[in-house]
């Protein structure tokens, strides 16, 4: 089955698209970073509405569809009354979105600390290089592995981090390979694994990278643990 288009993802009209000064927006909210090399630092979330990929795991479907169309001064703005340090922007899929270049600029512009949770399955060459990308390579067990844009890989840096989600062990052993083959532990700031929440026992994961003396970062979701898959948390 082909993946949908983003115009039939926000279900709003193409014309709608091409405002060059708009997003769609699921939610704008502060909380604690719950995932990466931030986690635990409390941080304002920018969670753009609309995502091509369906992979079975995802906890954010709510994010798939509706929204609010909102312009970048009124979201900048919105984010402003947090005081934070720390912005990430996330989905969904944010760079479904073109007119998420122009934030993610934005939100640099104006001195936070900006991280970009992306599925690996859109181009990051065009992403501000003071934005920290969290590249999310799909395994096999995510039903969406065709779908990553291995042409991301060389324009990872030190500042960057790119996750792997496990569902089972050949996903990790798929994980393995990857980092080998694009030497992501020495071209990325940090390598992060992490289980599928539910799915496979997060303690077997922890056992076989300590095993294998694995140089990666292994992650819960903090947020998940603290108020399970509540929406704006």
């Amino acid at each position: 089955m082909s993946s949908p288009k983003i115009s039939e993802v926000l279900r709003v009209p193409a014309t709608s698209q091409r405002r060059d000064d708009t997003l769609r927006i699921t939610e704008i909210f502060y909380s604690l970073q719950g995932e990466t090399r931030s986690a635990g630092l409390p941080t304002v979330f920018v969670r753009l509405t609309g995502c091509p990929l369906r992979c079975h795991y995802c906890d954010t479907e709510y994010a798939f569809y509706g929204g609010e169309l909102r312009t970048l001064a009124a979201i900048v703005e919105q984010v402003a009354e947090y005081k934070p340090r720390y912005v990430c922007v996330t989905g969904g899929e944010p760079l479904a979105q073109p007119n998420c270049l122009s934030l993610l600029t934005a939100l640099c512009d104006e001195g936070y600390e900006v991280s970009l949770e992306t599925s690996g399955a859109m181009p990051v060459a065009a992403v501000d290089p003071r934005v920290v990308k969290v590249l999310d390579l799909k395994t096999p067990g995510s039903g969406e592995a065709g779908r990553n844009d291995y042409a991301n890989m060389p324009l990872l840096d030190g500042n960057d981090q790119v996750k792997f989600v496990i569902c089972d062990r050949a996903d990790y052993e798929w994980a393995r390979f990857k980092i080998d083959e694009y030497n992501l532990t020495e071209r990325a700031g940090d390598v992060l694994i992490s289980p599928s929440f539910g799915q496979i026992d997060h303690t077997a994961l922890a056992d076989w990278i300590v095993a294998d003396n694995l140089p990666v970062r292994f992650q819960l979701q903090l947020h998940k643990l603290l108020w399970s898959d509540e929406p704006g948390r």
